[in-house]
């Protein structure tokens, strides 16, 4: 009777040990790439609840978010011949498992050599400037590029950014004199369009009080309005010529008689 027991016990752990290892879950975001006797079963499991044949067959996960993979520090030069040091960030997924387990070894290398690969080769084709100011053009080549040399392996990169562009202490402070002329340059120009557009203006005053004399006169009397708003105010102001015209002329007719 012992005996009978004990073999009970014994089937019983077997049992249990044998559902233990068959019996897996595939979270929501996880499939299982199935191997059984070294061949690959068409279908992926999961998510969910399945079983495995113990020892018969062997069961890799693959995660279906999307992952970051941070690019590391690169050094270009770029087409002018400009030193840059650059990093990135790609974001991609798996949407085949199979093909990210089968195709090659590593996905997670081999995207990251592609990336580093592709960042050094794209930035060389391109100038400082464009580097630059033209962000989101590269960012789409080198998205574009990526994509399609990771396609074989089932895996899809959805975004590629540029994070940072470190430029040697040289190449900055000639950038900054660059922008300090130009800003130079647009403060002249803006200046001369100034003074072009404020001598147009005077003309067209000259024109009108040539043709009005009395402008001239409420003018200068709106003039002395505004000055005398300030009692601390010391008011200059020239005599009309109007007024010292009789004058004058009256000194020149007696200067005239007299000789």
């Amino acid at each position: 009777m012992a005996a009978v027991l004990i073999i009970v016990v014994v089937l019983l752990f077997l049992l249990l040990l044998f559902l233990i290892s068959a019996i897996k879950v595939a979270r929501e975001y996880e499939r299982g790439i199935i191997f059984r006797l070294g061949r690959l079963l068409p279908e992926p499991k999961g998510p969910g609840l399945f079983i495995l044949i113990p020892v018969v067959d062997r069961m890799v996960r693959v995660d279906l978010r999307t992952i970051t993979l941070n690019i590391p520090p690169q050094e270009v030069i770029t087409k002018d011949n400009v030193p840059v040091r650059v990093n990135a960030v790609a974001y991609f997924r798996i949407v085949e498992p199979k093909a990210a387990i089968v195709q090659v070894e590593n996905f997670m290398v081999a995207t990251s050599q592609i990336a580093q690969t592709t960042l050094r080769s794209v930035l060389g084709q391109h100038q400082l400037d464009e580097l630059l100011a033209e962000r989101e053009k590269i960012n789409a080549i080198l998205q574009g590029i990526i994509d399609e040399a990771t396609s074989p392996w089932g895996i899809k990169v959805s975004i590629v950014e540029v994070k940072d562009v470190e430029i040697p202490s040289g190449m900055q402070r000639a950038m900054a004199r660059q922008a300090e002329a130009e800003r130079e340059r647009r403060a002249k120009v803006i200046n001369a369009e100034g003074e072009f557009q404020a001598s147009e203006r005077l003309k067209d005053a000259a024109v009108v009080i040539a043709d009005h004399p009395i402008a001239l006169q409420l003018r200068y009397l709106q003039t002395l309005l505004e000055l005398g708003s300030s009692q601390s105010t010391t008011i200059v102001f020239p005599a009309p010529i109007d007024l010292l015209s009789p004058f004058i002329d009256k000194k020149r007719n007696g200067g005239g008689a007299s000789s």
